[in-house]
């Protein structure tokens, strides 16, 4: 970006040098502060329909606010898309009062009509409607809205964005070779076309790549509600903590079970013997190893309810990592072991 607009400043004001490089500095930070500004906005928003915001990334191309959850409805989804473009326009607006403060033909002056166009350019990118700009979503939550069904918006969407990607790699470099977005004539071709061409592939394929993942990701939220903790869980049979591994065992195989819970003398769940830990033990070794040994002891993120399914599922295994956890029915008592691998392999198979 400073390389960029740093080669521009010479044709407006040769007069500065190679200082012209540490205005372009300012106006690459500058620019990018636009930006992360663009993004908080639809963080706000986010965090105002406690939505879950994972964090704002700053891109090449623009940013990224990594929003964890889906809009309720649509006229949120529209209201969350639409304020990050509305954000950038107000600061579009913002520097162009500041261009009327400010001498023209000056170091200010030039930044203040560079970040002008630059918020322009941002709002107006961004409105286009597809899918992963906020005017896909916007056109989503159109679509959605009329239809009833938010897949059918992002099918929609992730569509005219695949489209839009199309578009934009075949027709940015014709428009610039043939100076409309630039220029007074057509330019031969050059090293400023395979730069025009360059930059227009990666564009497209950001597009293009943002729109797939849109529509896999919607996907597989429809298909989350499948992973159901009560189909997951493994059948376990309940051992105290001083009972050989060999013992153990033989009882869940002669009960069908494949998982092993350490109570204590009420009863009580203590823990989870590991799988892992498991396989790792010589079978002769076995009779001589207590299952305590194995065993992880239970946190309160561990126990996990057998009602839980999709997202909340997810979510809840995610808020605590571990290998296994105890399900437990509504009355507290065992259901069994949820395995992650278990889970993983579920979610693979929804994802295919």
């Amino acid at each position: 970006m400073t390389w960029v607009f740093g080669s521009q400043l010479d044709r407006v004001l040769p007069e500065l040098g190679v200082l012209r490089y540490l205005v372009a500095l300012f106006f690459a930070v500058a620019f990018y502060a636009s930006v992360l500004v663009h993004e908080l906005a639809h963080t706000v928003v986010a965090l105002r329909y406690k939505l879950p915001v994972r964090r704002i990334q700053l891109q090449f191309f623009g940013g990224v606010s990594e929003i964890e959850k889906e809009s309720e409805t649509p006229g949120r989804e529209f209201t969350l898309a639409f304020v990050g473009p509305l954000l950038s326009l107000v600061l579009a607006a913002v520097f162009y009062g500041g261009m009327y403060v400010v001498e023209p033909g000056t170091v200010p002056g030039v930044l203040m009509a560079g970040l002008m166009i630059s918020n322009l350019i941002v709002a107006a990118f961004n409105l286009l409607p597809g899918l992963p700009l906020d005017g896909g979503r916007m056109l989503r939550a159109v679509v959605w809205k009329i239809t009833g069904k938010p897949m059918a918006g992002t099918v929609a969407a992730a569509w005219v964005g695949r489209a839009l990607a199309v578009s934009v790699l075949i027709g940015l470099p014709l428009l610039t070779q043939s100076g409309v977005l630039g220029g007074t004539a057509p330019r031969s071709v050059g090293m400023e076309t395979v730069t025009d061409a360059l930059l227009a592939a990666i564009l497209a394929a950001i597009i293009w790549t943002g729109a797939g993942n849109s529509l896999r990701m919607a996907r597989l939220r429809e298909r989350l509600p499948q992973l159901r903790a009560r189909t997951l869980t493994r059948r376990a049979v309940p051992v105290t903590s001083d009972t050989p591994l060999s013992e153990a065992l033989r009882r869940a195989n002669d009960a069908g079970a494949r998982a092993l819970v350490v109570v204590d003398a009420h009863g009580d769940a203590t823990g989870v013997v590991r799988e892992a830990a498991i396989v790792g033990i010589p079978e002769h070794r076995r009779p001589w190893i207590a299952v305590s040994g194995l065993a992880q002891d239970l946190t309160a993120g561990m126990r996990v309810s057998v009602e839980l399914a999709g997202e909340e599922l997810i979510d809840t295994l995610r808020a605590t990592p571990a290998t296994e956890y105890l399900v437990v029915e509504e009355t507290g008592e065992i259901y069994g072991v949820l395995s992650t691998a278990d889970v993983e392999r579920a979610f693979v198979k929804a994802m295919a």
